[in-house]
């Protein structure tokens, strides 16, 4: 598998929270995408509803392997326009997939497959493999990783 339901909690609602604020995790759940396009740890999100624009916030920069085969890299700020089954226009998030670092510029959800663009290249991948978040450092295989 690629990524990453541990982020996902009982919707607040359910207990009768009314003055809750959805998180970062719960827009890309509103907009048909799975948590586990984000690293755990988001701190904040800002966006307008009218124009799908955002703003996700994380502690620092986030890098980490993903199937032994390419790395992902989440600088602290991500920004783009999101929409249901399209984030487009993207910024902070890249992959290195031989030598060169590439920026996702989009990423498009398709029935049960997630499309990522990086310009004149797109890789797709079927969206269970975004169930979970990933944590930075060690990405899904923090069982393995030296603390």
């Amino acid at each position: 598998t690629l990524f990453i339901s541990i982020c996902r909690s009982a919707h607040p609602f359910a207990f009768g929270y009314a003055d809750y604020t959805p998180s970062a995790y719960d827009v890309l759940q509103e907009n048909d995408f799975l948590v586990g396009l984000l690293p755990k740890g988001a701190t904040g999100y800002e966006l307008n509803r009218e124009t799908g624009e955002f703003s996700t916030y994380l502690n620092g920069s986030c890098s980490f392997s993903v199937e032994n085969s390419y790395q992902l890299n989440y600088n602290s700020t991500i920004e783009g326009l999101i929409s249901k089954d399209r984030l487009k226009n993207l910024k902070g998030v890249s992959v290195k997939v031989l030598l060169p670092w590439l920026n996702i510029a989009e990423v498009v959800r398709e029935g049960d497959e997630l499309h990522f663009s990086v310009g004149i290249a797109s890789a797709n991948f079927p969206v269970e493999n975004f169930e979970e978040c990933p944590q930075c450092g060690c990405g899904l295989d923090c069982n393995k990783c030296d603390v």
